[in-house]
């Protein structure tokens, strides 16, 4: 089985075999910008001499406001991206608070390959990404990558730091639960 000490009746969880992460330190200007949009959305709301009226006012506080917030927190949320691949599973966790978050049972895996280069373009930009006949991606920078295949025939891309070494354990747990496997199945 996959549990150690089985044999005395503890139950104890197999160690995270690998962890990774990558950065993009341009999301930091981006959420800067964001920042300022929502402190000029305050500064409006507070101490304006605005002359064109309320409604006139109230479009400028809200729009600053909500272009600053959707800007703060849709690039914090891909400023990095955490990797963890243990015995179970592969886990993507971005931003500081893990959200979104990912996990993927190995159990669903049929493959696992290394990408040297994927970029924002090939997938439509930064951030958690969805094309019809390529799968899903996480990218938040341009570089190597991990590309997992599912049994559905659709791809996982994730960009993270020394993807060779995740690919090569993922690699080796789909292994060991191949062979563990009855034969015929």
């Amino acid at each position: 089985m996959r549990d150690r000490f089985r044999d005395e009746g503890r139950v104890e969880p197999l160690p995270v075999i690998w962890t990774g992460r990558a950065t993009n330190h341009l999301q930091w200007l981006l959420a800067t910008v964001g920042g300022a949009c929502l402190a000029l959305g305050i500064e409006l709301a507070v101490d304006s001499t605005w002359t064109s009226g309320i409604a006139a006012l109230l479009m400028a506080v809200v729009g600053c406001v909500a272009a600053g917030l959707l800007i703060l927190f849709g690039t914090l949320a891909f400023v990095h991206v955490r990797v963890k691949v243990d015995s179970d599973a592969l886990e993507v966790r971005c931003g500081h608070m893990g959200v979104p978050r990912r996990r993927i049972p190995l159990a669903h895996v049929v493959g696992a390959e290394f990408a040297p280069t994927v970029t924002p373009r090939q997938w439509g930009g930064w951030g958690y990404r969805w094309r019809p006949e390529q799968g899903t991606a996480v990218i938040v920078r341009r570089g190597e990558g991990v590309v997992v295949t599912l049994g559905d025939g659709l791809t996982f891309t994730v960009t993270v730091d020394d993807a060779e070494a995740a690919v090569r354990v993922i690699r080796d747990r789909l292994r060991l639960a191949g062979a563990g496997k009855p034969a015929g199945i």
